[in-house]
């Protein structure tokens, strides 16, 4: 048989109930927080971001400008470097937005030209290599003789060709993996495999 409570008993109840409502968060609300908590703990500092640069792009840069190197290797040389250019400028940004305070420390001056020069660095890099990029998507196949026949072979490796454009994500990705689909359909099976081997056809001027 179920007792009444006395009123000072119902009063208690009610207000521990009301207490535990208020401080019950749901699991989506402790998410955030231990992300934000994460976020701000995985920000680097002033230390961290003084160390970050942008300026030792040469030797990388001059590889993939290498026209006497495969056109495969010269493409995932820039894929490397625009990826990793792409990553230290979001640090930077990442880090500042998260922490404004970082651009008035001492020190701050560094760091500002520093982030400054990776996002002018990606910026130049994004265009010469997009410029490359679309250049193959453009002209993706060369005629050789073999055998005494003219057969349409792979000037790439059409995969390394299809993850710069990936990479790029330019405003008609889907375009130009179709016309890389569709100069991969003009090789010959045996063509295409001796050419993936071979690292694609070396650059040209």
């Amino acid at each position: 048989m179920l007792r009444r409570l006395s009123a000072p008993t119902a009063a208690a109840f009610l207000f521990l109930s009301a207490t535990g409502c208020v401080k019950e968060i749901s699991s989506d609300e402790r998410l955030d927080r231990s992300t934000q908590n994460l976020a701000m703990k995985d920000t680097p500092g002033v230390s961290e971001l003084q160390k970050l640069t942008c300026e030792d792009t040469t030797d990388a840069l001059g590889k993939a400008r290498n026209v006497n190197r495969p056109e495969t290797d010269r493409l995932v040389d820039y894929i490397e470097l625009y990826t990793s250019l792409r990553k230290r400028t979001a640090t930077f940004e990442e880090a500042m937005n998260r922490n404004p305070d970082l651009s008035y420390r001492e020190g701050s001056q560094q760091i500002v030209n520093a982030k400054d020069s990776c996002i002018q660095q990606t910026a130049d890099v994004k265009l010469e290599f997009e410029t490359y990029m679309r250049e193959l998507v453009a002209v993706p196949t060369v005629q050789e003789i073999k055998g005494g026949n003219t057969v349409t072979i792979a000037r790439l490796d059409f995969n390394t060709l299809r993850q710069a454009i990936e990479t790029l994500e330019p405003d008609d990705k889907d375009s130009l993996l179709d016309r890389v689909a569709s100069a991969e359909k003009k090789i010959p099976a045996s063509a295409a495999g001796e050419d993936a081997g071979a690292g694609g056809r070396k650059g040209r001027k």
